[in-house]
């Protein structure tokens, strides 16, 4: 397994190791609960060197970008993020990615550990059409940068503390390139997987532990607590983002996936599987991502299937975990377009569940998307949420709030429930 540059200091944490996308990674640290709820209230670093670099660069880039990316790169302008997938040319997605503009003729995409490879060689077999070099206007630069992501309502305070430059109010999904920790030239992006606010940054290797050492005397007196990747997707699951190889992959098309958002049909933009999209967005299509949240007790597993009140499969769960914040199980699932709209489902949680003696049937609310958290900034629409037993009970899906639940908000419904006599 491969290592990264901070693998030292997770180990001397006590962090909980695992493989993940062939690197040796911390899965958590004091517990998943516990530092979810950090990152929620306070602030939390992942290691997220895992993650994929890619370079193209020339006046060509633009165009290529244009063509095997989604969303509207030409929209970019220099210090600006933007979030996308690669159509793979068979309806398919073949990862969704971040594309920082650092100027005209210079881009760095950003990819997901597990499809690195996939991702260049895709990159570099389309480059050839536009006279794009492997290891010259292409360039994997994954094994030469480190990256860690500071998450959490506290983050940019921290942060701060390290740059002689203002960035506590960096604007969502831009960047700058600034001194960090003594270490010039670092990339400093305000994105995140979290949905709790924050920001992710770049270094080479070699100036990994002048980071670290500078993060975590800064990150002192407002409770920074090292987060593994447990947390991370609890945290990501919560908002209602998409993992690629659970809730997206080579099978799913971006409408499918509800990111037509990311999807532009713009004038010029004659992008891999344009065509097939079109006709998805002007026709509709036959499935699609939902998310959802548990009515009854229990917690949603990858491969459950979904069903309706009488049983009838209509889907399966892509997605799901209890929820730290909520304490509710929460989930994403791909569903028959259409079977859910105005009206509540059932989930089915399979032959393990059952055979523990769990039930076979557990009551959920299928929405638009599930999302917590307070990023500013669009990725996906808020989700209807249904609140308690009673609501599924009436059967009435017009209860829902079209809107992301605050803190405040949380305490209102606990308050109620409590008063109704309800349970958590």
């Amino acid at each position: 397994m491969k290592t990264t540059p901070f693998t030292k200091y997770h180990i001397a944490n006590g962090a909980k190791m695992s493989e993940f996308a062939g690197y040796n990674m911390p899965i958590e640290f004091t517990g998943i609960n516990e530092e979810h709820l950090n990152v929620r209230e306070k602030a939390g670093v992942f290691d997220v060197s895992h993650m994929g670099e890619i370079w193209i660069k020339g006046p060509k880039a633009l165009d290529f970008l244009q063509r095997i990316t989604s969303n509207n790169v030409a929209a970019l302008t220099d210090g600006k993020v933007q979030y996308t997938t690669m159509p793979n040319g068979r309806g398919g997605i073949v990862d969704d990615l971040l594309v920082y503009r650092i100027d005209a003729e210079t881009y760095l995409l950003v990819v997901n550990a597990a499809n690195i490879a996939k991702d260049y060689d895709h990159i570099v077999e389309e480059g050839k059409k536009f006279g794009l070099t492997a290891g010259k206007e292409i360039y994997n630069a994954s094994d030469e940068i480190c990256q860690l992501a500071i998450q959490g309502p506290l983050a940019m305070k921290i942060v701060q503390k390290m740059c002689k430059e203002p960035v506590e109010d960096l604007v969502y999904y831009t960047f700058v390139k600034t001194e960090v920790a003594g270490i010039k030239d670092a990339i400093l992006s305000a994105t995140g997987y979290t949905g709790a606010g924050g920001c992710e940054i770049y270094i080479a290797n070699e100036d990994a532990d002048k980071l670290w050492e500078a993060l975590w005397k800064a990150g002192e007196e407002y409770g920074l607590k090292n987060i593994g990747l447990g947390a991370r997707d609890t945290l990501r699951l919560e908002k209602g983002f998409c993992l690629y190889g659970n809730d997206i992959d080579d099978t799913t098309s971006p409408i499918e996936a509800g990111l037509g958002w990311i999807t532009k049909f713009v004038e010029g933009k004659d992008f891999i599987d344009r065509p097939l999209m079109e006709k998805q967005k002007a026709e509709g299509v036959t499935r699609k991502l939902v998310g959802f949240k548990m009515i009854d007790r229990g917690i949603p597993r990858h491969g459950y299937d979904i069903a309706d009140a009488e049983g009838n499969k209509i889907g399966v769960v892509t997605s799901g975990t209890m929820s730290p914040c909520l304490k509710i199980g929460i989930g994403m699932g791909i569903c028959e377009a259409g079977v859910f709209q105005g009206r509540q489902q059932r989930v089915h949680q399979g032959a393990r569940e059952t055979a523990q003696g769990r039930g076979g049937k557990t009551a959920v609310c299928i929405t638009e998307r599930f999302a917590y958290g307070n990023e500013s900034g669009r990725r996906y629409p808020a989700a209807r949420l249904l609140w308690g037993r009673k609501a599924w009970r009436s059967g009435h899906a017009s209860a829902g709030r079209m809107a992301v639940p605050t803190a405040a908000l949380l305490r209102a419904e606990k308050t109620k429930r409590a008063k109704n006599g309800e349970d958590d």
